[in-house]
């Protein structure tokens, strides 16, 4: 793999993971960190093992050897940063959601393009080895006709951690709540494994905490372009918070992920390798979670993507997960935003 130098654009909790994450592959190292707090850059420095921190972003982004930036500001600031680095030819890494509207994210693909820089949106839950299996049974054809897919992201956060930091529980900066924030991972999974949306049906409530102006629950009715139907269940108020599930059906098979574990694994027609994973499905132990702690994930599926986004770089081809695809979980959740809103179905493709 080619040197690559990685600028951290906001040195928040999630940078401490794209941060590790960086150090761990081969290659490549953190060369430079934007912070408006301090304490934040000397903690991204620390983790790097040693950077210089700008409160200049112009100045950070001359850095030498800086080809790479990972933006992990608020979701709603994620606009200005990734179009200043695109047009200082920088590759972009945005942390998820690409940006809190498809109008903004479509700024953000437009101006990596004419830039000639690539973009991806991370999207970690993807690498998961559990979730790759998923894929390729799909793309195998192991469940026929798909029929049902669904995902419950029913999850728990304290009023103290909206409380937190100003920008939390707003739709300027969070773009929504438990949607947006926490279950957004699931919702591109859902798309990824399932196809594209066509309409949705929805409803949303703030049912556990104050002061907060975005939704801690959501719940939507989903017809695939592909005619199968699906649900999704968002939440942030479900104390102590249960671990995030995805289940995919058809006429022929069934299987369903729970965190990072297959925990049905069901076909008409058996294939190798079968019975490993429901020998791996007897055995199975709890995981990390972000259940109901932000930080009770691993870093794991960040170095994973990362590498893949650099690798890509390299190669001359698109990232696992590009620009397009961080723009369509976007745009899903603020079609069930309007659904719930105007209290009637939305179909994607008039959006």
């Amino acid at each position: 793999m080619t040197n690559h130098g990685v600028g951290i654009i906001g040195c928040g909790m999630i940078a401490e993971f794209h941060t590790r994450a960086i150090q761990e592959i081969p290659g490549a190292r953190v060369v430079a960190a934007w912070s408006r707090t301090p304490a934040n850059g000397q903690k991204i420095a620390a983790l790097a093992g040693g950077c210089p921190i700008h409160d200049d972003l112009d100045r950070m982004l001359e850095t030498p050897g800086l080809d790479v930036v990972c933006v992990c500001t608020p979701s709603g600031a994620h606009l200005e940063p990734a179009l200043k680095a695109a047009a200082a030819g920088k590759h972009v890494v945005v942390e998820k959601p690409l940006e809190i509207t498809v109008e903004r994210c479509d700024a953000i693909i437009a101006a990596c393009s004419a830039a000639k820089v690539s973009l991806c949106t991370i999207f970690p839950s993807r690498f998961a080895p559990a979730n790759v299996l998923l894929k390729k049974a799909i793309d195998a054809g192991r469940f026929g006709r798909l029929t049902l897919g669904d995902t419950h992201v029913k999850w728990w956060r304290t009023q103290a951690y909206y409380d937190s930091g100003g920008w939390r529980g707003t739709w300027a900066l969070d773009g929504g709540g438990a949607l947006m924030n926490q279950a957004i991972h699931n919702v591109d999974l859902l798309a990824w494994l399932m196809g594209d949306v066509a309409t949705v049906t929805a409803l949303t409530g703030t049912l556990a905490h104050e002061r907060i102006e975005v939704e801690d629950a959501a719940v939507a009715a989903l017809r695939f372009k592909n005619g199968a139907l699906g649900v999704i269940e968002a939440a942030t108020c479900a104390y102590p918070g249960l671990q995030k599930r995805i289940e995919i059906h058809g006429d022929q098979g069934s299987a369903r992920v729970e965190q990072d574990d297959v925990t049905l694994w069901s076909f008409r027609d058996p294939a190798p390798g079968d019975d490993a994973i429901q020998a791996a499905i007897a055995a199975r132990s709890t995981g990390n979670s972000g259940a109901s702690d932000p930080r009770g994930i691993s870093h794991e599926g960040h170095r994973a993507q990362l590498a893949d986004f650099l690798a890509a770089i390299d190669a001359g081809r698109p990232p696992l997960v590009d620009g397009r695809e961080g723009r369509r979980a976007v745009e899903i959740i603020r079609a069930i935003y309007r659904s719930a809103e105007i209290k009637t179905g939305v179909d994607l493709s008039r959006e």
